[in-house]
């Protein structure tokens, strides 16, 4: 008679906030997957359902404990880890019956919390067999894409951010392994490499002593070095969350050369000196705007993305309006806005000069006007030229979806192609620019995919 094998518990998955967070939940799932488990695409089918909060705003950790809820009303056996894991009191509170509560990129505790929770049922046929996993790991997004960590924590002591303080202090990772990673990425059929962490620009300064052989050289942990590296492993190499240190000039000729796209993700947050200073960022806007000219010297078809909060404590009229001005001048590619939320912990709550929130809707209606403005010049501006773009979705009526090189993932524009035949997700094709709109642009295939 044949033997029946057990059949492994199954986890399910809620990932919130940021690409950060969904590579945590990547490497949570690729080790939970190696010990045997299996994964459940819903509630129903889970024996365990982990939830991986964020804790940034306000909302997002009120959109977390919702996302908790639903799980425990759902499934009921529920496991907390995430940027929320440092307030385990506040969930329990709400939520008694959690199983366990674990704190932000905290891998090691999670996995043994779901081995407690729903352990593997003991079977000698298959207990000393390892379980084949991809070598990249279990990939949250499509297979043609994916972030790539390079650090944890932050050295940034920002009034409106509570991340220090869940996340710690800068720590970069070696960048041999770093590397290593996205060889493996690439190997499995990644074509973007999407470098994130807290501050990719402070990346090394903390080993700055420590480089690392690779491939027969030394590599210094240097996001310039970094950069370089990769653009020799992946097709498309795009940079997030880079502060606008000196030392960022140096990428520019990176992506004059082809080997990083040119794009840079740049968190400005405000333009105006009185407000920055109370933010504790960097004040000098003069010196951005030069920069900004120097970068687009160098590479004329750098995309510059930011962010910016608006109705931050004690921001002015005026203060607002110099950053509609200052935008203006800057003509940045991709913008988003957000309306101040005082967070626990965070010392912007004990600013004086509290903007009340009907300024704060009327300031951000405002700038995304002003925003979208700015963005549909520039995309109307494409119309007739070739752009090179990464392939997306191919639909069922003949078109596709992708994006150009202009465009990261869930946050900025896409391109859509009227005519996709011999088109697949992960293609890097030329295309021509036939329309645009305010966000996206409109066009047609003219090359064969690679």
């Amino acid at each position: 008679m044949a033997i029946e094998l057990p059949l492994p518990p199954k986890v399910g998955m809620v990932s919130l906030g940021c690409p950060k967070n969904l590579v945590d939940s990547e490497r949570i799932l690729t080790k939970l997957r190696s010990d045997g488990y299996g994964l459940s695409p819903d509630y129903a089918g889970a024996d365990v359902v982990l939830v991986n909060t964020c804790g940034f705003l306000d909302s997002a950790k009120e959109e977390s404990l919702e996302a908790i809820g639903e799980a425990i009303a759902e499934n009921g056996r529920v496991i907390v880890t995430g940027c929320m894991g440092d307030e385990a009191e506040r969930i329990r509170a709400r939520f008694p019956n959690v199983l366990a509560v674990t704190g932000a990129h905290a891998y090691e505790q999670v996995v043994g919390a779901v081995h407690d929770a729903a352990p593997m049922p003991p079977s000698p046929f298959v207990d000393l067999v390892p379980q084949r996993v991809d070598e990249a790991g279990l990939k949250l997004t499509p297979r043609h894409y994916s972030y790539l960590k390079i650090s944890e924590g932050c050295n940034h002591r920002c009034s409106f951010c509570i991340i220090p303080s869940i996340r710690g202090d800068l720590v970069s990772r070696r960048p041999d392994a770093i590397l290593r990673e996205a060889e493996k990425l690439v190997a499995a059929g990644t074509k973007e490499l999407l470098v994130i962490s807290q501050d990719t620009s402070a990346y090394g300064i903390d080993i700055r002593k420590e480089p690392r052989a690779w491939k027969g050289r030394e590599v210094v942990p240097h996001m310039t070095d970094l950069a370089r590296e990769l653009g020799q492993i992946a097709p498309w190499v795009r940079l997030h969350y880079v502060y606008p240190y000196p030392h960022v000039d140096q990428v520019i000729p990176l992506m004059a050369e082809g080997l990083v796209l040119p794009y840079l993700d740049i968190p400005f947050q405000h333009a105006s000196p009185p407000v920055l200073r109370a933010m504790k960022r960097p004040a000098n806007d003069a010196k951005v705007l030069e920069r900004l000219a120097a970068w687009r010297a160098i590479c004329p078809d750098i995309a510059i993305r930011s962010s910016f909060v608006v109705g931050f404590p004690g921001e002015t009229e005026a203060d607002f309006q110099y950053l509609l001005d200052w935008l203006d001048e800057a003509q940045l590619d991709r913008v988003g806005a957000f309306r101040f939320e005082p967070v626990a912990g965070a010392p912007a709550n004990d600013l004086p000069g509290a903007v009340p929130d009907e300024v704060k809707e009327e300031r951000y209606a405002r700038i995304m006007e002003k925003t979208a403005a700015i963005s549909a010049a520039k995309l109307q501006a494409k119309i007739g030229r070739t752009v090179a773009a990464i392939i997306d979705v191919v639909d069922d009526e003949g078109g596709a979806t992708g994006r150009t090189q202009a465009d990261a993932p869930e946050i900025d524009g896409e391109i859509h192609l009227r005519d996709a035949e011999g088109l697949k997700a992960g293609d890097i094709v030329t295309v021509e620019i036939e329309d645009a709109d305010e966000h996206d642009l409109f066009g047609v295939a003219v090359s064969e995919a690679r």
